[in-house]
């Protein structure tokens, strides 16, 4: 993900696990304004839905926010490859501002790793 999203992510670094599957715990460096880093649990596949939940449980969003979930679905429409994200959160108080930007980079990511498989298919 680092080359797909250079300017985005920094580095991904595996703590404990293979790093794709349950259990797995890794270590996230990525640039929201500032580098920020992350430490995240993958809490569920499920092969059937296509679906991939972590939970972030380090770093600086951990001091924001209570809890902080973000699943991945990849589905198909009408012959077309869609991403869903969706993000489950509590905020530590009320002057926490929802979460918009994190769901604005998660969306951008995407977007890179679009682009990076249409330009690999040419």
């Amino acid at each position: 993900m680092p080359k797909i999203s250079p300017g985005k992510l920094q580095s991904i670094q595996v703590l404990e696990g293979d790093g794709k599957s349950v259990g797995s715990i890794r270590l996230w460096t990525y640039v929201m304004g500032t580098p920020v880093i992350a430490k995240d649990k993958i809490d569920a596949i499920d092969e059937e839905n296509k679906t991939i939940t972590f939970g972030l449980i380090g770093g600086e969003v951990t001091n924001y926010f209570k809890s902080f979930k973000a699943t991945l679905q990849a589905i198909v429409q009408g012959g077309i490859n869609i991403v869903k994200w969706t993000l489950e959160y509590e905020k530590a108080n009320d002057d926490v501002p929802t979460p918009h930007s994190h769901l604005d980079f998660l969306i951008n990511c995407s977007r890179d790793v679009d682009a990076y498989l249409l330009k690999s298919q040419n």
